[in-house]
């Protein structure tokens, strides 16, 4: 097979599109770049945070499933998404930016000869900063222009995405012989595997946990992450190459901003394989005003008026604001 390019998205469940909306917005800097519903249940919000363009790679998606109660954290899990920034000294920003918004966060450490910054939203939410200084591999995305965050501090990419699992030596032959990932880094009980060009981009930590109870899905937790493919030519032949694995699917998937596969290769995860285009720059919003409407692919448009009977109104107009560049 030819290598997954790396991490396409990570998509996750929110008590609050509301207070997500204002957590990405405004504290980490990331931009909103589609304000949709979740295509298999449209009374549910889908908000997709990403790069300056929504580039393939740096977007992180929400879903506000109402109802929901909080995930249960556990083994055999997605547990914690990585996000890139451009330096070590853009690490030190961050610890900075947090501690004067009061954003839970540990300390500054060294994890495969990299700093990084763990924090957690409101939610409980894990995330990880890695710095990409001396990073090489999957290039970065773009920092949002016109966003707070100054851009030789700002987030540009999603970065390894981590993995809890009780069985280890079974995810160690789901990434190596069923994906494309080469095991390249052992620390204790965590090990670094990487794919295609490899780098912060395209990898995954994975955490031998035996001792914790199963993670139970839930807001502040991880629905599925996406890995990246060129085009529906190279989703088919993960199809051909899953069929002959006798692995089960879902089969092609359009979701009109990329085009999908969704399996659970290791039974607990739900991964997606997910082409780089065609993006969120499409024929309801221009570059400009990204994210400010209640965006619906084709085959949604003319439900418009069900759909926005179904989900609340929330503003999220920032194209007439004027946010100034932050430094601490």
């Amino acid at each position: 097979m030819k290598p997954l390019y790396g991490i396409h998205h990570v998509t996750a469940i929110t008590s609050s599109a509301e207070r997500i909306y204002d957590f990405f917005t405004h504290i980490l800097g990331l931009r909103l770049v589609k304000k949709t519903v979740n295509q298999d249940d449209i009374g549910t919000y889908h908000l997709f945070f990403a790069d300056d363009r929504g580039s393939a790679g740096t977007d992180m998606t929400f879903f506000d499933f109402q109802g929901s109660s909080q995930a249960q954290k556990g083994t055999d899990e997605i547990a914690k998404t990585g996000f890139r920034v451009p330096s070590d000294q853009a690490i030190y920003y961050w610890k900075k930016r947090f501690e004067k918004y009061q954003v839970k966060h540990h300390d500054i450490t060294t994890l495969f000869h990299r700093l990084t910054l763990a924090f957690e939203d409101f939610d409980g939410q894990e995330y990880v900063l890695y710095s990409d200084e001396k990073d090489q591999g999957v290039s970065a995305g773009t920092p949002w222009l016109k966003g707070p965050i100054p851009n030789e501090y700002a987030i540009v990419g999603l970065g390894p995405i981590w993995f809890r699992v009780s069985n280890p030596d079974y995810m160690d032959r789901v990434l190596t012989q069923k994906l494309t990932f080469t095991k390249t880094d052992t620390e204790g009980l965590l090990s670094r595997y990487q794919t295609g060009k490899g780098g912060n981009g395209a990898s995954v930590i994975v955490e031998i946990r035996k001792d914790l109870p199963m993670g139970r899905q839930g807001y502040g937790g991880i629905h599925h992450v996406a890995f990246a493919v060129d085009d529906k030519e190279d989703l088919d032949l993960w199809i051909q190459w899953l069929n002959q694995q006798g692995i089960r699917h879902s089969g092609h998937v359009d979701r009109f901003y990329f085009k999908s596969l969704y399996s659970r290769i290791y039974p607990t995860m739900l991964f997606e394989f997910a082409t780089m285009g065609p993006g969120f720059i499409d024929d309801e919003e221009s570059y400009e005003t990204l994210g400010e409407l209640l965006a619906l692919p084709p085959k949604f448009r003319n439900k418009r008026a069900e759909i926005e009977k179904l989900v609340r109104h929330i503003e999220t107009k920032r194209s007439d604001k004027v946010y100034n560049k932050e430094y601490i």
